[in-house]
């Protein structure tokens, strides 16, 4: 093996040289951080070397000869703890038995999936911490999958064919940037979204050759949190400095929150022209287009992404909702195909996914290929009772569809059944029912005669997810599919009406003072329509209030379910971080432990 570059003077150690001082440390991953907080940097290098023999190390590649030959170059590097897998599943076996400091994977996988594919799974279940290190390695050097790797982000990826010293250099940099970056992660990971930001503040004070990436994260959680001024200021900073994508997109979106929709596109609309290989310019476009009515364009946007990153599944599933929505209903069969296609085998897959192709299919006048879905979707889901109403409630469309409107009746009056089931047991299990099924079901009801049953269950969804466009969207073709355009607006109408009175009633209190019965008008909106306003502002105010009253461990635990119960409904809201982070801020003052919190 050549001389590493990061060879330097001093006394040898095996196949490196450190300094004096270094060579009898032996470092662990709990007192390395120390040490290397208190080196320079040609000792900090030599430091970084020595760790990667205390790194245990996930290699993921298809074929055992390749397992073995990057265990062989590890080895040399002195990295002891290798563990490998061929397929995905294997993989998430051993990260649910093990830590691992680092995870190189290769492109293409042993069961017919990807390293993109495998990232998105790992990140969405939370199965590695973000100190881990993900390398893609690949010998993929075609632009749409350099472009598909990259907009994952994983830690580096590393071309075909390369030598033990370029990956030595390759891990030792992520590796030293994961140590800069370690307590943004930590706090990020705790839930503790001020103390995150106070750590980016930190690294920008201590390590100004990552000040980007610590402003980076900084935007990030200041927009999370719904501090978009502030978040649109840390964007301006790094834009005088440097003109980078993500920090013209993270101030577009900034703007874009606080109304400033022709400034935000504009932005958007330059990046797609200097680096059109920053896909998310192109769904931020979509979004952008979407709140102005402009669907076709939004439609567009997705596609021209979609086109250059084909197997990133939550753009797919956005592509075949819009498509829906502007009657593209070939368009749409092939983005929910595609998201049906990557997602086989995966813990990534959902009811839904299947339900949206069938829902297209049955729409598109195929009946039959919708009746295959729904027979892959019960063989994949066998024994689910979410499933089975999915399959009951487009079953009930295909036999409406085919002339069969006894058929058709049974089918429907079944699905009914069974959602009271669904619904009773998600209750008691804390879990979320998938409400596009629900709407899936009131269309077979209307379409059947049902209508007062159809009513009723758009009624409880729409209160519930009055901020999901798509859902609406799906509610809005629902009416006009069945011939109830007029009832189905008045409808929605009233529904509107009633949310904004039962929100109001509980503002109005908190606003003039009477915390404690605000927080039982809020609670009584929340428990009547769990939407995700109505469940983060009575979270919040239950959490305000025992800021000012003192700690109640029975209210809390009744915010903390407010607040878990929105964050199924969506996760990346700021409205979401915010409660959370006041949560946070008020258990601390009263000495709750994080591990308290939950309970």
């Amino acid at each position: 093996m050549q001389p590493s570059i990061f060879e330097s003077r001093g006394r040898p150690c095996g196949r490196l040289l450190v300094p004096a001082g270094v060579l009898a440390y032996r470092c662990d991953n709990s007192s390395l951080l120390n040490l290397m907080d208190a080196l320079d940097n040609e000792e900090m290098l030599l430091v970084l070397q020595q760790s990667l023999t205390q790194k245990r190390v996930l290699i993921v590649d298809r074929h055992p000869p390749a397992r073995e030959s990057l265990r062989v170059m590890l080895s040399a590097l002195g990295v002891a703890a290798v563990h490998g897998a061929g397929n995905s599943a294997e993989v998430i076996r051993q990260v649910k038995s093990h830590r691992f400091d680092i995870v190189l994977s290769d492109f293409i996988l042993e069961d017919g999936r990807d390293g993109q594919q495998l990232l998105e799974e790992l990140r969405h279940a939370h199965l590695i911490p973000l100190a881990t290190v993900y390398m893609i390695i690949t010998g993929e050097r075609g632009y749409n999958n350099v472009v598909a790797l990259a907009e994952l982000a994983p830690d580096d990826y590393l071309i075909k064919p390369f030598t033990a010293e370029q990956l030595q250099q390759r891990l030792v940099r992520c590796i030293y940037k994961k140590h800069v970056l370690r307590r943004i992660y930590e706090q990020i990971e705790r839930g503790a979204l001020q103390e995150a930001i106070a750590a980016c503040d930190r690294v920008v004070q201590q390590q100004p050759a990552y000040l980007f990436d610590a402003l980076r994260f900084k935007g990030e959680l200041l927009h999370s949190l719904g501090r978009t001024k502030e978040a649109e200021e840390v964007y301006r900073r790094v834009l005088e400095g440097r003109v980078v994508p993500w920090a013209k997109m993270g101030l577009a979106a900034a703007l874009k929150e606080r109304g400033a929709l022709d400034e935000a596109e504009k932005l958007a609309s330059q990046i797609t022209v200097e680096a059109p290989e920053f896909l998310a310019a192109y769904d931020f476009l979509a979004a952008v287009h979407e709140a102005r009515g402009r669907l076709d364009e939004a439609q567009t946007a997705l596609q021209r992404a979609a086109q250059v990153s084909p197997n990133n599944t939550m753009r797919q599933r956005l592509v075949g909702d819009i498509a829906v929505r502007t009657g593209d209903l070939l368009a749409a069969e092939k983005a929910y195909g595609k998201v049906l296609e990557r997602h086989r085998g995966s813990s990534l897959k959902t009811v839904d996914d299947f339900a949206n192709l069938a829902r297209v299919l049955v729409d598109r006048g195929d009946s039959a290929a919708s009746r295959r879905v729904l027979t892959e979707l019960r063989r994949d889901w066998r024994g689910d009772k979410l499933a089975e109403l999915a399959a009951l409630a487009t079953e009930s469309r295909c036999a409406q569809a085919d002339g069969e409107g006894a058929k058709a009746r049974q089918l429907a009056e079944q699905a009914l059944a069974l959602q009271e089931q669904v619904t009773a047991e998600a209750a008691s299990r804390g879990r979320p029912v998938s409400q596009r099924v629900v709407v899936d079901l009131a269309h077979a009801c209307f379409a059947t005669g049902n209508t007062d049953a159809g009513k009723s269950l758009i009624r409880q969804v729409a209160a519930e997810n009055n901020e999901d466009q798509h859902l609406l969207g799906q509610i809005d073709q629902v009416f006009a599919k069945t011939g109830h355009a007029d009832a189905g607006k008045e409808l929605m109408e009233q529904v509107s009406r009633e949310i904004v009175e039962l929100n109001n009633q509980g503002v109005m209190a908190a606003r003039s003072g009477d915390f404690e019965g605000s927080v039982k008008l809020l609670i009584q909106a929340a428990d009547q329509v769990p939407s995700l306003q109505f469940l983060i502002n009575a979270a919040k105010a239950i959490f305000t209030l025992l800021d000012r009253k003192g700690w109640d461990p029975d209210m809390a635990a009744r915010g903390w379910q407010y607040l878990q119960r929105a964050q199924q409904k969506d996760r990346k809201s700021p409205k979401v971080a915010s409660a959370r982070e006041l949560y946070s801020t008020v258990a601390r003052k009263y000495g709750v432990a994080e591990t308290d919190q939950r309970h």
